[in-house]
């Protein structure tokens, strides 16, 4: 057997994130933030209470809040506008494609509480076609962290490394953390999570970690499985999709979101056209989510290790 990853304890990647950008804010000076009444549930509140005079509050008004952070930005600043990601990137759609990615203003974009995890607070407030919209944008750069940890250094990266708009997807629930600390953080490069060769298991985001607990019992099975997270879906890491449909021959996504726009149809589109093999997805099926826990809400709709497991033994059953 191969090296497990190990889970060093729940932890929510919402605090990863304002972990994050209160460091970023400590190091520059030019980071400001706006918050749109739910600072504290999306863990800005580290920063407005560290950086009072750089942070403004506008209240629920998410597509005001895109406009001034794109003021900001052209005034030399740096803004990170974070709240439930259903308001920060669906209501304001509009002004981020017009007013943020036409003019390629570097604003970062925190997209909270994704995904049907969010639990309780129903289908409403479950983003689920966030990544699909986000990635459509010229000159957007989208993030998908897959841990807390991970969170933290993407909203780093994303305020000292990048020169245009980025989406940075994340979760409300405490999930397993368990990249290191010390990893590198590159835009568009793709970390292999478990060496395998029979086939491979693109995920992103919380999905990440059911993936390797899949692979790890296809591995008890006699199966190599490939797990690979996607934490930039745009840009994509292409060369490592690539590399694994010629080295595994099959593939199976995971993600959060609907199967329909996400990382699946990411790497589905770089597969058709560079080297098609079978696929499968795990993801959403064209519907909305709904109340409950969130392990309720991931077991029912199958956002989960046992069904990673099934997928990737439909695909090889396809691949014989």
């Amino acid at each position: 057997m191969g090296t497990r990853v190990i889970n060093r304890g729940n932890k929510a990647a919402r605090a990863g994130f304002g972990e994050g950008l209160l460091e970023a804010g400590g190091a520059n000076s030019r980071v400001v933030a706006i918050g749109a009444d739910i600072t504290a549930s999306v863990c800005v509140d580290l920063f407005a209470s560290k950086f009072p005079q750089r942070f403004i509050s506008l209240g629920i008004a998410e597509q005001n809040c895109v406009g001034v952070a794109a003021g900001l930005a052209l005034s030399g600043k740096i803004p990170v506008f974070a709240t439930y990601s259903v308001f920060s990137a669906l209501r304001t759609t509009d002004q981020i494609r017009v007013s943020l990615c036409y003019n390629n203003l570097h604003v970062v974009i925190g997209g909270a509480h994704a995904g049907v995890s969010v639990g309780p607070d129903g289908a409403t407030h479950q983003a689920l076609e966030d990544i699909a919209i986000m990635r459509v944008l010229p000159n957007m750069c989208v993030l998908s962290p897959c841990d807390a940890t991970q969170a933290r250094l993407a909203v780093i990266a994303a305020i000292e490394l990048c020169k245009g708009p980025v989406y940075l997807r994340f979760g409300r629930e405490a999930m397993p953390d368990f990249t290191s600390h010390d990893q590198e953080f590159i835009f568009g490069k793709a970390q292999i999570m478990h060496a395998g060769n029979d086939l491979a298991i693109i995920a992103t985001g919380h999905l990440t970690w059911e993936a390797l607990q899949a692979a790890y019992q296809l591995e008890k099975e006699g199966i190599s499985a490939r797990v690979i997270n996607i934490h930039t879906i745009k840009p994509l890491d292409e060369a490592a999709v690539i590399l694994a449909a010629k080295e595994c021959g099959a593939i199976v996504t995971a993600e959060e979101h609907q199967v329909s726009g996400g990382l699946g149809s990411a790497v589905s589109e770089v597969i058709s056209k560079n080297y098609p093999v079978p696929m499968e997805f795990v993801g959403m099926n064209d519907r909305f989510g709904e109340s409950g826990t969130p392990l309720e809400l991931m077991q029912k709709f199958g956002l989960n290790a046992g069904n990673i497991h099934r997928k990737c033994r439909e695909v090889l059953i396809r691949n014989q």
